[in-house]
């Protein structure tokens, strides 16, 4: 058990900055849904063992009636308020499992992340315990404190955060429990976590893709329509 992997699909959000009436990851992009899409990225890697889906409370069940096609798919269970929290509930899903175990946390909100990404991840935790995943910021990044610029880092320097985080279980396990104990604890990602909690631990970015798309605002349901036309299983490319 010690060499499995499991992917965990955090579907745990509402997507309120999406406008719509139903969490933005049931609803579909080139006629499949967003969670689905998400699902079956990791059920069809070869180095992938299970996959775990976190979903917003009151959506389990429509969860559940996507996922069970998906042969990999160990459980579906509720999440939390936060991003935080739902992580949280899915360490405590995994307690059986050993710390050696690879544990991968991908935001359901990227439907279209792609094998060599997630080939990527798994290659870097041979040698790392935390792996981000990261593109170069093609914009200049400033800091700005009471609408002044304060800071201008040099962009070589910058990338975009996306998911999968990759992570040896007994590591994010560790930062957790750290996190969780804070009163202060303010995260907005898993290896945000680890490299506050565990600063000891070195934390490698590997490359990302473009089309590692994040659906957060009505725009990105227009690009990810255009992506899912240009997907593989699209009818019209099969």
């Amino acid at each position: 058990m010690a060499d499995r992997t499991v992917a965990v699909v955090l579907a745990g959000g509402i997507g309120q900055r999406v406008g719509s009436a139903r969490p933005k990851q049931l609803l579909e992009v080139g006629g499949r849904p967003i969670l689905s899409r998400a699902i079956a990225a990791f059920d069809g890697h070869p180095g992938i063992t299970e996959v775990l889906v976190v979903m917003a409370a009151g959506h389990v069940r429509a969860a559940a009636a996507l996922a069970a096609p998906f042969r990999k798919v160990t459980g579906v269970i509720e999440g939390g308020a936060t991003r935080t929290a739902s992580t949280a509930a899915a360490l405590e899903a995994l307690a059986g499992h050993p710390d050696a175990t690879r544990v991968l946390f991908h935001d359901a909100a990227r439907p279209f992340v792609d094998a060599p990404v997630v080939d990527r991840v798994l290659a870097a935790l041979d040698g790392y315990d935390a792996v981000a995943v990261g593109v170069p910021s093609a914009d200049t990044i400033v800091a700005v404190e009471n609408g002044l610029v304060a800071g201008m880092p040099p962009r070589a320097s910058l990338s975009r955060f996306q998911t999968p985080q990759g992570f040896r279980l007994g590591t994010v396990r560790a930062a957790y429990e750290r996190a969780l104990a804070d009163p202060d604890l303010l995260a907005t990602d898993d290896c945000g976590i680890v490299h506050r909690y565990l600063p000891e631990v070195p934390i490698r970015v590997v490359e990302g893709s473009e089309r590692n798309l994040k659906v957060t605002h009505p725009l990105d349901i227009v690009v990810a329509e255009h992506l899912a036309a240009d997907s593989p299983d699209h009818p019209e490319n099969s």
